[in-house]
């Protein structure tokens, strides 16, 4: 049955929420707020790596890899660990520490180079599952990064995946099929 609007008790008036304090700094006269330093997360630490001054090496998206290759070799000849600090790039030598630096979100991780890749468009690292972790990025799947190494560092030659071309047949023409 329904209810009449005259049985039912009249609601208090809602007051407007109180303004909070940054907003009365912002809106004081003569208060400025503090400066934030948003550049904070693309600057990489200027912090030894293996015992050297790290510089920066490359930029551009990295990704991670693991439950497929646990416990194969990697182009190193050692066992892929998704669980190790580990990474794979086209160009460094193996053995290589590298610093992966999240333009995102700051954070840092130290990996070893032991893989060569990645072999996608536009991707400069494939980090293990433990680093992608470690760099949050295990939802994404790829994060914008930088990565630093030590000074005396030099790339290798770049690695390219192999090309498979198709044999041309000799001695047989390709007709079109007959049409029904």
């Amino acid at each position: 049955m329904p209810v009449a609007s005259a049985e039912l008790p009249a609601l208090p008036p809602i007051a407007p929420a109180p303004l909070s304090r940054a907003y009365e700094l912002v809106d004081s006269p003569g208060i400025t707020p503090p400066a934030v330093d948003f550049s904070l997360s693309s600057k990489p630490r200027p912090a030894l790596l293996d015992g050297e001054t790290a510089r920066e090496f490359e930029r551009g998206s990295a990704s991670w890899y693991g439950g497929g290759f646990h416990g194969r070799r990697t182009a190193s000849g050692e066992r892929f660990d998704m669980y190790a600090m580990t990474a794979a790039h086209r160009t460094l030598p193996f053995g290589t520490l590298v610093r992966v630096h999240s333009l995102v979100n700051g954070r840092d991780v130290e990996v070893r180079i032991t893989d060569r890749g990645p072999f996608s468009r536009g991707r400069v690292i494939d980090v293990s599952r433990a680093a992608a972790q470690e760099l949050g990025m295990l939802g994404m799947g790829f994060k914008e990064v930088v990565l630093s190494v030590p000074e005396s560092v030099q790339p290798v030659a770049e690695v390219r995946p192999a090309v498979i071309k198709k044999r041309r047949q000799v001695g047989k023409r390709s007709r079109p099929l007959p049409s029904r």
